[in-house]
């Protein structure tokens, strides 16, 4: 996903030879018993040089002699944040908004993103979006009620919600040949997720909203109003379940469908009401076989309540975040293996960003929500390329890679996994990808998930390499001052 930065580039330079500095940390290279592990087996067929090992997060995580070692303990992750929330003008502080807004500054907030694209639009079966549709969705976003001065309202989402570029489900593709990445798809917000509501559609099935990592239209279902000390306090005491599967579900339950099988992602952090009496059942269940979880819940009127929920102890939860350890970002990035593609994280999955966001997000770590803003963080250790690097500045730069090392090129995003046999390997949720065949023909891969590939065959066009698109390599470490 693309999200203009405001930041300007910061330059690190790179060492010769066998050490690559980020920020002050040295980068040794490889151990040398890397390449002593057991016989991966023969060669998977269509994916270039991937053996049936490869697809395991063990396999990577035995050739690691630090695999449990903490990148980074809680205090240098909260300092990071610090960092984060007060460098990184991608990230928004909600409570920090002011009583009142005015006119012109939601309105700017709006129309940075509502902008209809220059490029043609086509709708599902490809017919071009027609003016009378355009003009209606336009006519949506309501510019003309913005009041002189606006008091944002403040929620909780209830429920995984699309964000959208415009106030409407309308579906929109820049290419007759294929249906996944509508462009009007932003982002998603997740179950007691914050934000300050500033706008409402024409329609009021529509809001725009302010939250941490995005601004966006949500849809008014999804979110629940109320006091703003409620809203911002939700989950500031523990005791906590931290989501660590791909995705959890709630218990089903048909006394209160709101909190009945709801789908909670990996990272989402909910508060556990600890002091339920035993005996006492929670929607007609009792809890011994479950954490009793306080869930928001959005009223007819579209107020607030907090409710008690079901989360069964089957599903992949933790009492507090995952260490940050080169083996939990090995085993958080597989758990997605195979999973979908999803554009700005539609069909309830994640795309590139979104997937390498939600494994760190699992250890408490945050990131920007788009490739464009987390590839340029300077709360990040930060190795920025220019066309003036050649071949020979990114080969040593890509061999020195380390576990949960993030690769960016232009809207793509990967997470290093390891390096065997002279390759370097990621993990990354993808679209497609390409390599060459024996022959030299380029392939075009459909691989349309969350894949495991080398990173030194993949290729850009006939003649570039991803390699040699490289614009930014993020690494999460403790930073000296």
């Amino acid at each position: 996903m693309f999200l203009a930065s405001r930041h300007t580039s910061r330059r690190h330079g790179l060492a010769l030879a066998l050490v690559l500095c980020i920020g002050s940390a040295p980068v040794l290279a490889r151990p040398a018993a890397a390449d002593d592990a057991p016989d991966p087996g023969p060669a998977l067929p269509y994916i270039i040089g991937l053996h049936e090992a490869y697809l395991s997060p063990g396999y990577w995580a035995a050739r690691l002699p630090d695999a449990d070692t903490p990148i980074l303990d809680r205090r240098q992750i909260d300092a990071q944040h610090a960092r984060m929330r007060a460098e990184d003008p991608h990230i928004q502080d909600i409570a920090a908004l002011p009583a009142s807004i005015p006119a012109s500054q939601v309105r700017s907030a709006i129309t940075a993103l509502s902008h209809w694209p220059s490029r043609p639009l086509h709708d599902i079966h490809g017919n071009a979006i027609p003016a009378a549709l355009r003009q209606d969705i336009e006519a949506n976003l309501a510019l003309d009620a913005i009041a002189t001065t606006t008091v944002p309202q403040y929620g909780l989402v209830v429920h995984r919600g699309a964000l959208r570029t415009f106030p409407a489900r309308q579906r929109v593709f820049s290419s007759t040949e294929g249906t996944d990445i509508d462009r009007f798809q932003e982002s998603a917000l997740f179950p007691g997720d914050k934000v300050a509501v500033v706008h409402r559609s024409a329609d009021g099935a529509w809001l725009f909203v302010h939250s941490e990592r995005y601004s966006a239209w949500i849809e008014a279902r999804h979110v629940a109003t109320g006091n703003r000390e409620t809203v911002l306090g939700y989950g500031a005491q523990g005791p906590y379940r931290v989501i660590t599967g791909a995705v959890a579900h709630t218990a089903y339950t048909p006394e209160d469908p709101r909190v009945s099988r709801l789908q909670l992602d990996m990272g989402v952090r909910l508060p556990v009401l600890a002091d339920w009496p035993p005996a006492q059942v929670v929607n007609g269940q009792q809890a011994h076989a479950s954490w009793v979880v306080q869930l928001p819940v959005r009223e007819p009127d579209g107020t607030l309540s907090l409710v008690p929920a079901l989360l069964p102890r089957s599903q992949d939860s933790s009492s507090e975040y995952l260490p940050l350890t080169p083996r939990v970002l090995l085993q958080q990035a597989y758990k997605f293996l195979g999973e979908r593609y999803g554009w700005g994280h539609d069909y309830d999955t994640r795309d590139c960003s979104g997937f390498v966001s939600e494994i760190y997000r699992s250890a408490g770590v945050l990131l920007p929500r788009n490739t464009s803003a987390q590839g340029v963080s300077p709360a990040l250790d930060r190795i920025a390329f220019t066309d003036k690097d050649g071949a020979a500045t990114r080969d040593r730069a890509v061999a020195a890679l380390q576990v949960g090392d993030l690769v960016y090129i232009p809207g793509h995003v990967m997470m290093a996994i390891g390096h065997v046999e002279g390759r370097t390997w990621v993990i990354h949720d993808t679209a497609g990808g390409s390599w060459k065949d024996a022959d030299g023909q380029r392939i075009q891969a459909h691989l349309n998930g969350v894949s495991v590939t080398p990173l030194e065959p993949m290729m850009a066009s006939d003649e570039l390499r991803y390699i040699d698109r490289i614009t930014n390599i993020q690494r999460i470490r403790a930073q000296t001052p």
